[in-house]
């Protein structure tokens, strides 16, 4: 499993261009609105969700979107869902609860986890999220972010949580 370092490691070697904020550990969004206005860009959530056929899912928003689980589960088919617990976050992801974040996918070797990345989120220019662990923040550009991902061999659905479809995908 990724560490910290190793994960900025992999940013630096790559050359891509990011800020590191280290802070207090902030678990919920409520708790990260004391950063607003200290960290540009958007600030996101992060649901780890699973199905009852075990498949898993990360979804991020945007911070303060509405994000109705049965709706967005009815229109993406993602079948009965609920949150995935803390076992298999830690056992897929390498994570503890208060870290989840699409960088976390990095330790998902075998891409179990689909990723889904909301519309106001894609459409912003920074991205913040956690760096595997939740007292430090990481922002990027939006496309390196989503350049790094896919260089990393993770998909990424863009989708609509209002209109509740996928608008385009990343490979």
């Amino acid at each position: 499993m990724l560490s910290l370092k190793n994960f900025i490691d992999m940013l630096k070697a790559k050359k891509y261009e990011f800020e590191i904020h280290e802070h207090e550990p902030l678990f919920t969004v409520d708790e990260s609105n004391k950063l607003r206005g200290k960290i540009k860009g958007s600030h996101s959530k992060n649901l780890f969700i699973k199905n009852k056929k075990n498949n898993f899912f990360l979804i991020s928003c945007e911070e303060y979107e509405e994000i109705n689980l049965k709706k967005i589960s009815k229109s993406l088919n993602f079948g009965n869902i609920s949150f995935a617990r803390e076992q298999y976050l830690f056992n897929i992801l390498g994570i503890r609860p208060g870290s989840v974040s699409p960088f976390a996918l990095l330790n998902d070797k075998n891409n179990v986890v689909s990723f889904y990345l909301e519309k106001k989120l894609h459409d912003s220019e920074f991205l913040n999220f956690h760096p595997l662990i939740n007292n430090a923040t990481v922002t990027m550009v939006t496309n390196n972010f989503i350049e790094f991902m896919i260089e990393n061999e993770k998909k990424i659905h863009i989708f609509s949580s209002t209109e509740g479809i996928i608008l385009k995908t990343y490979e």
